[in-house]
């Protein structure tokens, strides 16, 4: 008994000290004396589409469903939407060009990465580790540091980010894995933000720096100019629109989903 409890302790605590490690590598970037933050807000991350997503519609790729529609959930819930805390990262990106963050770990598990998309200084090196408990076969989109090659449960891979430009990371035996991976020189923070659209970025030196958002490798959004001097800045007044206004009219915000049924009746009836 005490052997089996010590067993499943050591586990969690390896388990958390991977997670720890990920995440202390992504704030590395924000890490400073000086720590200056940038407050904001994105809006209209619900348009965005994921190209996994969009490649299945294609009827040539048979991506079939046999889900049908539910009355009771709102309208706005039944469209697919990006989880923005892996797949939106936000950047301050500054005069200077930075030097190569330190490896960055990103997990392969679930059918996905984390994070989906990152931005960081050319150089940088990125370990994957497969937290599955079958193998993956990862590749670079036309990279030839990063051919295919097996990575065993629990096993590791290393690349390093080749230079500027925007790379797409794929699995030979999972297609719709996807991860992109953004090298910018003069990258001085990022972050990723919560389901509300909110996030912050640390910078460690005064100036002035663009606030630029990246999905699918790809920026999205204007880019926001904002001088950090002595203290915080805070942007989120004027938020960042990831993506063009929805068409159309949305469902009233609150709306209980039985009240949505309840007008849906009443409009058929009519």
């Amino acid at each position: 008994m005490d052997y089996g409890w010590a067993l499943m302790f050591g586990t969690s605590f390896r388990r958390a000290r991977v997670q720890s490690a990920c995440i202390a590598a992504l704030l590395l970037l924000s890490a400073g004396a000086f720590g200056g933050k940038v407050k904001g807000r994105v809006e209209n991350f619900r348009q965005l589409e994921n190209p996994a997503w969009a490649e299945s519609k294609d009827p040539q790729k048979h991506g079939f469903s046999f889900r049908e529609p539910v009355p009771t959930v709102r309208a706005e819930f039944r469209r697919l939407f990006p989880h923005i805390p892996k797949e939106l990262c936000i950047a301050a990106l500054g005069a200077a060009k930075q030097a190569a963050l330190p490896p960055v770990l990103i997990r392969v598990g679930g059918g996905r990465t984390t994070p989906v998309t990152i931005v960081v200084p050319p150089g940088t090196k990125l370990t994957f580790q497969n937290t599955d408990p079958f193998k993956h076969r990862l590749y670079g989109v036309g990279i030839s540091t990063f051919p295919p090659n097996d990575t065993i449960k629990g096993g590791t891979r290393d690349w390093s980010v080749p230079g500027p430009g925007s790379f797409e990371i794929r699995d030979e035996l999972a297609p719709s894995l996807r991860m992109f991976v953004i090298g910018e020189p003069n990258v001085a923070a990022i972050s990723y933000p919560s389901m509300k659209g909110e996030f912050a970025l640390t910078v460690k030196d005064p100036g002035e720096y663009t606030v630029q958002a990246f999905f699918a490798g790809k920026k999205v959004g204007d880019p926001t100019v904002v001088a950090v001097t002595d203290g915080d800045v805070d942007i989120s007044k004027k938020p960042i629109k990831v993506a063009p206004d929805p068409k159309g009219k949305e469902e009233p915000k609150g709306e209980k989903p039985e009240e949505t049924e309840k007008k849906e009746g009443e409009e058929k009836e009519k």
